[in-house]
């Protein structure tokens, strides 16, 4: 696979990443509201059931917003071989594995997301570090320094939620 194809196949992976949780996100909130708020300490209680009145199509616009920001830096890495912000994304898309993986063992319970973070993105991502370091496109240096600035995305994500619960009503 060349490194063009590799790069360009972080969007379909985080697309189907994306759309287990959109599907299931509304649902399982439904079902397991109570279960999971009685589970978690109190102050974390509180910013969850802010969290739970989400709906699918709420959360499908912070997607969409994500991926409009994540679409020039794949171009960049894929055509210009500049892998620097693409790298902080898939290094904080690989840590995202594990608290879908710490959620679920957490609950003991299925999660949205931790299906296709288990089989898809925890992959994808290792795959992806082990070839831009072996053809050294990257270094370990640089995917460590990646990660504060992977960060970024957070605000970016809020901000697609609050977008969506204003855009999208129930």
């Amino acid at each position: 696979m060349t490194i063009q194809t590799l790069v360009w196949l972080f969007i379909v992976v985080f697309l189907l990443h994306d759309l287990e949780e959109i599907i299931y996100v509304e649902s399982w909130i439904k079902r397991n509201r109570n279960h999971v708020i009685g589970k978690v300490p109190s102050k974390i209680s509180k910013r969850l059931d802010k969290m739970f009145n989400i709906t699918s199509g709420q959360f499908a616009v912070a997607v969409l917003l994500e991926f409009i920001i994540f679409i020039p830096f794949v171009f960049i890495a894929a055509e210009q071989g500049m892998f620097f912000i693409f790298l902080s994304f898939n290094t904080l898309f690989f840590l995202h594995v594990f608290t879908h993986v710490g959620q679920s063992l957490y609950l003991k319970m299925y999660t949205p997301g931790v299906v296709s973070a288990v089989l898809l993105v925890l992959p994808y991502t290792i795959y992806l570090f082990d070839t831009l370091i072996t053809d050294n496109l990257v270094t370990w240096t640089e995917i460590l320094l990646s990660v504060p600035v992977g960060l970024f995305i957070i605000p970016i994500v809020l901000l697609g939620h609050e977008l969506g619960r204003k855009m999208v009503r129930y």
